[in-house]
């Protein structure tokens, strides 16, 4: 069975096919699989371990085509729905020249957001050792109550409970509701990755003020990991915290770089959790993560670009 069992939204991102123009100057558009759940589950068979996705796309061609693309990547499609009535997502994705993105989202309703209760594979979520969901799937029901109870699930059963907001404003009603649906789950979770953007976003204050990151820290939490870009990344765990330095690339879409860390850090710990006692081991598993996070972003689209662990070691030793 999967060891790590990522949960959410699946879709179709389309990426200009010029690096800064905005939408409406782009000639053309590539399509490449998204949505952040998918490509974490992607970036854990890349890396040599082993996933599964759940989650629901439409029955229509690129549904297919995305059900199709998590079995040629080797992760568990067991949990995978194609709704009959609802279409996929698809998301057009602006490049900026800094390679940092704008999104526009077409969903109303896309399928992953017609998720019910009743159609979860509960049995793949039992068997994980790490649940692994983001913050889009709690903005409309019939999704939220699902994800509420995979989660319930989860915790039941000592599966490890991952969380990546991943903040995407232009889905939520309003920043606020963005706001308070993030953090209405903060506290269930057992590791949280956050960038520093959205640390910024979460509390209204500087994201560089430790005072601040603290006031995310709950004294439950095995592990809590902030992302500061090219600049690498900040630990805290119970009885430690500290830096762990970035990788410096020629960055050309940062799509899926933080999925790809993720994905990387998850690996880690289902491999072997006294990471989140042993720092050394931790500060070796977030090098690979940041190797893996900066490798993503030198390829266009997401799942195209996650590296293997042979490419992360080369950037490593470099």
């Amino acid at each position: 069975m999967a060891s790590i069992v990522c949960f959410g939204e699946m879709l179709i991102d389309f990426v200009p096919d010029t690096s800064g123009v905005s939408l409406a100057e782009s000639q053309g558009f590539l399509k490449a699989p998204g949505g952040a759940p998918a490509n974490v589950a992607c970036a854990i068979t890349k890396l040599g371990g082993s996933s599964a996705f759940i989650g629901k796309v439409g029955k229509d061609e690129f549904g297919y085509m995305l059900a199709d693309i998590l079995k040629k990547n080797g992760v568990n499609a067991d949990g995978v729905l194609f709704d009959e009535h609802a279409r996929t997502a698809l998301a057009f994705v602006t490049l900026k020249k800094n390679g940092e993105r704008e999104f526009m989202f077409y969903r109303n309703p896309s399928a992953d957001m017609l998720l019910k209760e009743s159609e979860l594979n509960m049995d793949l979520i039992k068997k994980a050792k790490i649940f692994h969901y983001g913050s889009i799937s709690l903005i409309t029901e019939p999704c939220r109550s699902a994800h509420m109870a995979a989660m319930k699930t989860a915790k039941q059963t000592g599966v490890l409970l991952s969380y990546d907001p991943n903040v995407r404003l232009p889905l939520w009603p309003s920043p606020e509701a963005a706001r308070n649906g993030i953090m209405s789950i903060w506290n269930e979770a057992d590791f949280i990755k956050v960038s520093d953007d959205e640390v910024a976003f979460l509390t209204q204050k500087d994201s560089g003020n430790e005072e601040v990151v603290k006031s995310l820290w709950r004294d439950h939490f095995k592990l809590m990991v902030v992302t500061d870009g090219e600049k690498g990344c900040r630990y805290y765990t119970k009885n430690f915290k500290g830096k762990v330095a970035g990788y410096t690339v020629k960055a050309v879409d940062t799509t899926g770089a933080g999925d790809s860390f993720v994905g990387s850090i998850l690996c880690s710990i289902a491999k072997d959790n006294s990471i989140f006692t042993d720092e050394g081991k931790l500060k070796e598993a977030l090098k690979l993560a940041n190797a893996c996070g900066a490798i993503c972003t030198t390829k266009k689209g997401a799942i195209p670009a996650l590296p293997s662990i042979s490419d992360a070691q080369t950037l490593i030793s470099k």
